[in-house]
């Protein structure tokens, strides 16, 4: 590459446009206080524990590899029920659960259910298996879900699915509304 030549207008144009240039005695940069970014707060995980409803479920009979289970929460009619086994309300959601741990199961559904109330769910569909390799015939995870879902407290009712929908390997779930959803919240005219 060839050496450019600068002719000296050249270069007092470029020793006009840099200015006064002074040396360098120190490498080290020191900080001000004053541009220091602020920190951003971590997000903390929500605790989707505290939907749970600490009460001994002791009443709960244990359900079988083909019983079908339901629930409806306290001062709704039985007419919810039958609509919900119906499909009255439309799915909005579904989890397949089958196959999990019962530690993984219950984080899944507890993130998953705070997750649709949040959304606007109504209606979600829950796919828990039969439990047909479970110990003794006994499905387990299938018996922890009856518990968490009555004691949840967004869960109103839930029922068993229909037989195209999964039959007694899944549930129908029906879920409060959100505050920011409810009718009540809304002051239009």
């Amino acid at each position: 590459m060839a050496k450019k030549t600068l002719t000296s207008e050249d270069r007092d144009l470029f020793r006009h446009a840099i200015g006064r240039v002074r040396s360098v005695n120190s490498d080290k940069v020191l900080l001000n206080q004053e541009n220091k970014p602020k920190p951003y707060p971590k997000t903390l995980a929500p605790d989707v524990d505290s939907h749970l409803i600490d009460t001994v479920a002791t009443d709960i009979d244990k359900v079988g590899l083909e019983d079908s289970m339901s629930f409806i929460a306290p001062g709704l009619q039985n007419n919810v029920l039958k609509k919900l086994r119906r499909g009255y309300f439309g799915l909005d959601a579904e989890i397949d659960l089958h196959g999990l741990t019962s530690n993984e199961a219950k984080r899944q559904l507890l993130y998953f259910l705070q997750s649709c109330v949040e959304a606007g769910c109504r209606c979600v569909h829950i796919v828990h298996g039969k439990g047909y390799r479970s110990a003794d015939n006994h499905p387990v995870l299938k018996n922890n879900l009856n518990l968490w879902l009555r004691q949840h407290k967004d869960v109103q009712a839930f029922c068993s699915a229909s037989p195209k929908n999964g039959g007694a390997g899944a549930v129908f779930v029906l879920l409060q509304l959100a505050e920011k959803y409810s009718r009540h919240g809304n002051t239009e005219s």
